[in-house]
């Protein structure tokens, strides 16, 4: 169940119970340039996130324009799709809690294809923790459960003074790429 409303300068997007807010002002949806700037020309972009793609897409290499500021579409690239999604990324309102949108995936997982995960804390005992998501993420409409928890990722690295992808502490850049990864992978299986 999908329902959109607007109160004062938001849009509110309530599915299955979940409420989503996207930064709105007068009809137009705001960028956070802070956003699109923290994922620039970055040095370990491409390494992280898309070459672990590179079985459906070869060419994993990203060309920065600098002029566009944006990545450089190439063929058999993801550069496109990297760019609407970093577009996307800064128009949403950051989650309270990004980990909350990856546990609906985990809990998806465990209630539904029976895996034996455990949360204990705020830690998931698992095998592997990105596979789940990408399981979790067929139930994820539109990859939203993923788009916040990749926001709040990033709102969670800038918080910290860490204004780029490549500034980011190591094993949150990895997570952070994973999640990227994975939306690039389901949406490019529905194109």
């Amino acid at each position: 169940m999908i329902h959109t409303f607007t109160l004062t300068s938001s849009v509110y997007l309530y599915i299955n119970n979940y409420n989503y807010t996207f930064m709105e002002t007068n009809s137009e949806i705001l960028i956070n340039e802070k956003i699109i700037d923290f994922f620039q020309w970055s040095d370990s972009f491409d390494y992280l996130v898309i070459k672990q793609l590179s079985h459906i897409k070869s060419n994993w290499e990203l060309m920065w324009n600098h002029d566009e500021k944006k990545y450089e579409p190439e063929e058999n690239s993801f550069a496109k799709m990297i760019n609407d999604l970093v577009v996307e990324l800064s128009k949403l309102s950051p989650p309270n809690n990004y980990h909350d949108n990856e546990d609906r995936l985990v809990e998806f997982c465990k209630d539904n294809l029976d895996w034996n995960i455990e949360k204990k804390g705020n830690r998931w005992i698992c095998v592997d923790y990105t596979s789940i998501l990408e399981q979790g993420a067929f139930d994820d409409i539109d990859e939203l459960n993923l788009l916040l928890a990749a926001n709040g990722r990033v709102k969670a690295a800038l918080d910290r003074g860490q204004m780029h992808f490549d500034d980011m502490e190591k094993s949150h850049r990895k997570m952070l790429a994973d999640v990227l990864a994975i939306i690039l992978y389901h949406r490019n299986n529905r194109t």
